[in-house]
């Protein structure tokens, strides 16, 4: 390597009069970058030494800006980045869903036919209020309270549980002796399924309310109906948030009482295939084979019967703001 002349050394003090060693300068310290200057006794010329830069600053200093560029380019990716603060989850509405349990809804002398909102020997879970964000997303929140005041969530079954995750209700079809739904007629053709902003709040917490896009797992004859519209929703069980569900469903309410039924149903144990099961499904749906997704529509069910009792409106007087444990 090619030393600097003094020249060089003169110049570069110019451009760079201050080091990072002289930032842990010490009358102590023999490495200090500036040393002290020596004074003419006889004061006929007093000389003046240039200050020494070392190597390493001169590497150093260079990489500064391109430095300070990243992390300003950093801090404005960031700010481009949309806060849940600054989204409006007003809550508009107020939704309530009882939820119960069927015990005979397997037995043999069930009428055949009979809708699940018929069941004889229901036990009650309880109730859960859902409060729906309004003002964010009109279309998906009149669509779900019309489907809740019109019953046709009455007699729906809770027909998905994933452990530690969410639970899905709402499978569109014309069995209602199965827990399907039929959407009422008059819903709104919801555009905010692909509307980039309705994805922005996230499923952070338990109780999470939303809207079965990702893992909706209604009939491809069904969704291709003209006239078609997904009621299906899923719900967050905690303990912990589902980033896994970001970006695929539309979060547009949460719970705002009643989570303690949200917890007891995530406790009821589900059906899981063996291993073996599993290996030839994959098969069978990779030969193009149907029957292997009907037969995965039974993976995550519930042992239980676990249904919607009874659904409908609290009427809100004035809209209030999300509590500040809640999104």
């Amino acid at each position: 390597m090619v030393l600097p002349s003094s020249n060089t050394r003169a110049t570069s003090s110019m451009a760079y009069p201050v080091s990072l060693s002289s930032l842990h300068h010490h009358p102590n310290n023999h490495h200090a970058c500036f040393p002290p200057s020596k004074t003419n006794h006889d004061n006929t010329h007093k000389s003046i030494e240039s200050p020494r830069i070392s190597r390493r600053s001169l590497i150093f200093f260079p990489v500064l800006p391109s430095l300070l560029y990243a992390s300003s380019s950093s801090a404005l990716d960031d700010a481009n980045i949309p806060s849940t603060s600054t989204i409006d989850t007003t809550i508009t509405d107020r939704i309530f869903m009882d939820f119960s349990v069927c015990p005979s809804y397997f037995r043999s002398d069930r009428t055949l036919g009979a809708e699940l909102a018929t069941c004889p020997d229901s036990e009650p879970l309880g109730r859960v209020i859902f409060g729906l964000y309004g003002r964010l997303l009109p279309l998906t929140t009149a669509n779900f309270k019309a489907a809740c005041t019109s019953a046709a969530y009455r007699g729906t079954l809770v027909h998905k549980l994933l452990k530690g995750q969410f639970f899905v209700a709402g499978h569109q079809g014309p069995r209602r002796d199965r827990g399907e739904v039929q959407p009422p007629t008059g819903l709104v053709r919801n555009a905010e399924t692909i509307d980039p902003k309705a994805f922005e709040l996230k499923h952070a917490r338990p109780g999470t309310l939303s809207l079965c896009l990702g893992q909706n797992d209604d009939d491809d004859d069904i969704k291709l109906n003209p006239n078609y519209h997904n009621v299906e929703f899923l719900v967050t069980t905690g303990p912990g948030p589902c980033p896994e569900l970001d970006g695929q469903n539309i979060v547009f309410g949460t719970v705002l009482e009643g989570m303690d039924v949200v917890t007891s149903i995530a406790t009821i144990p589900t059906y899981k295939p063996a291993e073996r099961i599993r290996f030839f499904n994959d098969f069978a749906q990779l030969i193009g084979d149907e029957r292997a997704q009907t037969a995965r529509a039974l993976w995550d069910r519930p042992l239980k019967t676990v249904y919607i009792s009874d659904c409908g409106e609290l009427k809100v007087t004035k809209p209030s703001l999300s509590p500040p444990s809640l999104p």
